[in-house]
């Protein structure tokens, strides 16, 4: 995943509240390869539509509500949105978003938009700014989940980027406590030498 820091696009209204992951993407479609695309199936059995080229959708409150399917994000961004704004975000969703380089924007005036979209706006995320239609507005966004879209990084990532110390402590602690470690047996399965599995 590419990370980002700004991102200037088209901004279009979704003018509903709670707009809940199976509204995003209904559970039948979730089968599909995700090779071939989700950003077809977005909003499908909604009366909701989003204009081609839109990459920054305004929603209304409690955006991403319901199950934790990760599919309602790939279908956002396979549909080429990179950003949500939104008074608030279902919590699952928000995490979901920002491990697959989608901006959940906290902006509690966000429905103050709609009726002067679509028009362009510009995102900044180490400002935690969006700016355009004559004003700035500030987002809230956890500093977790900027660093990730910033970086690139998902959970895995920001894990890997403690390699070392995980390598220090473990041998450390081996080191410690020898008899918490099972012997391995001379083909390494880690299982302790004569024991049954």
């Amino acid at each position: 995943m590419t990370g980002w820091t700004t991102h200037t696009g088209r901004a279009a209204a979704l003018p509903l509240a709670n707009v809940d992951t199976d509204q995003l993407i209904p559970a039948r479609f979730m089968s599909t390869p995700r090779s071939e695309g989700y950003g077809r199936f977005l909003l499908h059995d909604t009366d909701a539509r989003i204009p081609e080229g839109t990459t920054i959708l305004v929603a209304g409150p409690n955006f991403g509500s319901g199950s934790s399917r990760e599919a309602a994000v790939y279908a956002l961004v396979d549909f080429g949105i990179r950003a949500v704004i939104a008074p608030s975000f279902g919590d699952i969703f928000a995490a979901n978003a920002a491990n697959n380089g989608l901006l959940p924007a906290c902006i509690p005036e966000a429905e103050t938009l709609w009726p002067r979209l679509p028009a362009e706006l510009t995102i900044d995320l180490a400002a935690g700014t969006v700016t355009g239609l004559g004003e700035t507005l500030r987002f809230t966004l956890d500093e977790t989940r900027r660093d990730k879209l910033i970086h690139g990084w998902d959970d895995i990532d920001l894990t890997a980027r403690h390699a070392a110390a995980i390598a220090a402590f473990r041998g450390d602690h081996h080191n410690k406590h020898p008899w918490a470690v099972p012997a391995r047996d001379n083909n390494g399965s880690g299982h302790p030498t004569g024991e049954e599995i």
